[in-house]
């Protein structure tokens, strides 16, 4: 890593795989500033997990804009940066898993993906996305052991599928460089170690 050079930094990953913790951590070591996921002010997240077909749309375009602000937000800042999910996840992963599970009409789904494409041809992507990796009865016990009450109705398929859709985007990605993290054995939040493991592959794949 150069000291000087500024770095932007997308951490991806399932919901569970603990990429707010790890953009926290990150930040803190290297001095960089984070952007974390609308979660806790997120006015659909609710009523999304109570009825994912009648509020999935509203709640991925809330998403898609509040990370369109946060990417701009990011280009522009004159110092390295780490980004909890990137805009990416939005289409390639959640939206059109709404929409092949049928909690997505194909008419909103067409009309997002078009949105999408018309916003991310004005960014420029990630210098590397982080993915944590984790099967998913690490993201059951971690979204467990957390405890939103929003998140206790998420289901067991609707993580499988959203873990094929990860593999197939990181696999086909090729706007930057990809660092894969097995996360499934790692504890980075409490075993300095582990932490300090992700963080030299971070820094070698950035040289």
């Amino acid at each position: 890593m150069k000291i000087n050079k500024k770095y932007f930094i997308s951490v991806a990953g399932n919901i569970g795989s603990g990429k707010s913790s790890l953009t926290r951590l990150v930040s803190e070591k290297l001095g960089w500033i984070p952007y974390y996921e609308s979660v806790q002010n997120n006015p659909y997240l609710k009523d999304f997990y109570a009825k994912m077909k009648r509020w999935s749309f509203q709640l991925q375009v809330y998403f898609l804009s509040h990370r369109f602000r946060t990417h701009k937000e990011i280009i522009n800042s004159k110092k390295s940066v780490i980004q909890d999910r990137s805009i990416y996840e939005d289409v390639e992963i959640f939206a059109r898993n709404l929409y092949l599970m049928g909690r997505m009409e194909r008419r909103d789904y067409n009309n997002y993906r078009n949105l999408f494409h018309e916003m991310v041809d004005y960014l420029k992507p990630p210098d590397l996305i982080v993915y944590l990796k984790a099967n998913v009865n690490t993201l059951m016990n971690q979204i467990k052991s957390r405890g939103r009450e929003f998140e206790k109705g998420i289901e067991r398929a609707y993580l499988e599928r959203l873990n094929r859709s990860y593999g197939q985007w990181i696999s086909s990605y090729k706007l930057g460089k990809v660092l894969i993290i097995d996360s499934n054995k790692l504890d980075f939040v409490y075993d300095k170690e582990h932490f300090d493991f992700i963080l030299n592959k971070i820094k070698k794949a950035l040289r």
